[in-house]
């Protein structure tokens, strides 16, 4: 949550509690004995009021200062989001700089092995490869997630798995 909300819901508590404290000591006794229209009334108008001043004596020098704290932020969030996608697009590089290196050898699978439709678990599932086969990834990565080929039963299937589940030929 961010810290101006924070403020706003603290400020408030505090008005409730100014007013709850107000009522007490500055209305009848018999108003408050049952729940009633005027009661919510007088809690949420002085919750309102007193939490607005407080926001507004709280808040109240900062009125020359806000259009350079909005332009440090908005520089801020540039750098911030241009530094993401500096790592994105580097993260893309070594995916594809190591795709090669596994595309067409073998992998012995681990346990048995929902090959599915796309990377994910929610994913549909084409089929199951036992434990023990051996697949061949096509070098399509997707985080954890790869495009191998398998043979199960005689039928040759293309589809995502979870590269935990795989093993090297050597291992």
């Amino acid at each position: 949550m961010e810290t101006a909300k924070l403020y706003a819901a603290g400020a408030f508590a505090a008005g409730l509690v100014i007013t709850l404290f107000l009522a007490a000591y500055l209305t009848p006794r018999q108003w408050w004995r049952r729940p009633n229209a005027r009661a919510l009334l007088i809690m949420v108008a002085g919750a309102w009021a007193f939490g607005s001043l407080i926001l507004y004596a709280a808040h109240g020098g900062q009125g020359e200062d806000e259009a350079t704290l909005a332009q440090d932020r908005t520089a801020e969030a540039r750098a911030i989001t241009a530094a993401a996608a500096a790592r994105e697009a580097a993260a893309r590089a070594s995916a594809l700089a190591s795709a090669p290196l596994i595309a067409g050898q073998p992998f012995a699978v681990y346990r048995d092995l929902n090959l599915r439709v796309a990377a994910g678990v929610h994913a549909a599932r084409l089929v199951t490869v036992p434990a023990g086969a051996t697949v061949t990834p096509t070098g399509a990565r997707n985080g954890d997630w790869w495009q191998i080929r398998a043979s199960v039963a005689g039928h040759e299937s293309t589809g995502w798995v979870n590269s935990l589940w795989l093993r090297r030929s050597g291992e």
